[in-house]
């Protein structure tokens, strides 16, 4: 019998406190392409808003027990529903460990680390999801993180292009910030809206029913700029459409 590929899931505090369904989601898709799921409850946070704001030794603290909870086997895969905190370990957590007694376990631990759709698209070769479906249009929206930290673009459109009943539809400026950007979006509020605006408009330009991205921090706050000028088109995790009709 084939062997059965292992992931341990890092579930983001988004996720964690505001999206938990996605974190369920992501388990089901795992799940039913054959994964073993396992959860360390002692996880927390990956360190990224204390990192991004400047407090680089509480950054460094919660990056060291990351690495604790997450270095214990060295054959497991670890997967989260956020390219935003996969691009913090794979990335900033270089500058974190660079002069650390831990950078070789660091080292070890970044080459096992990816964001779902890659994980799906690259490690499991998955181009569909079975039993996948939402009936609709949708248009996919080009997190920062996912773009320019983990060069993910092809992978989640493939995926989106697999699921039954669901019709895709590329908007302008997909790559263009969606103006969230962590504490930018405090800092510079009225950009950060004009930002919000012009995403959701050029969704609403493809008649799409959906938003769909693979960062719940970008659809928070194009959600809220939805809500509040009461647009007609809703918001989606991927992994929450992989896992619609089964």
């Amino acid at each position: 019998m084939a062997r059965r590929t292992i992931v341990d899931i890092f579930i983001p505090c988004f996720v964690d406190q505001l999206h938990p369904e996605t974190g369920l989601s992501m388990v089901k898709v795992l799940e039913g392409l054959g994964c073993e799921v396992n959860y360390n409850p002692n996880q927390t946070c990956c360190g990224q808003p204390a990192f991004n704001a400047g407090f680089f030794d509480e950054a460094r603290e919660v990056a060291n027990k990351f690495l604790d909870d997450f270095s214990n086997e060295t054959s497991h895969y670890i997967v989260a529903p956020s390219a935003s905190c996969v691009g913090m370990v794979r990335n900033a957590y270089q500058d974190i460990f660079v002069k650390s007694s831990k950078l070789v376990k660091y080292r070890a631990m970044q080459k096992k680390v990816f964001e779902l759709t890659e994980f799906l698209t690259d490690v499991l070769k998955v181009s569909q999801v079975p039993g996948a479906r939402l009936d609709g249009k949708a248009t996919y929206h080009d997190s920062c993180s996912a773009l320019r930290e983990c060069h993910i673009k092809e992978g989640p459109r493939a995926l989106l292009q697999g699921v039954h009943g669901l019709e895709m539809i590329e908007m302008e400026d997909t790559e263009t910030c969606c103006g969230f950007g962590g504490t930018f979006a405090v800092k510079f509020e009225a950009i950060s809206v004009a930002m919000a605006e012009q995403k959701v408009e050029n969704a609403l330009a493809t008649g799409a029913d959906y938003i769909i991205s693979t960062d719940s921090s970008c659809l928070m706050h194009l959600n809220g700029y939805i809500q509040k000028n009461r647009k007609p088109i809703k918001t989606m995790h991927i992994a929450d459409v992989l896992a619609s009709g089964w």
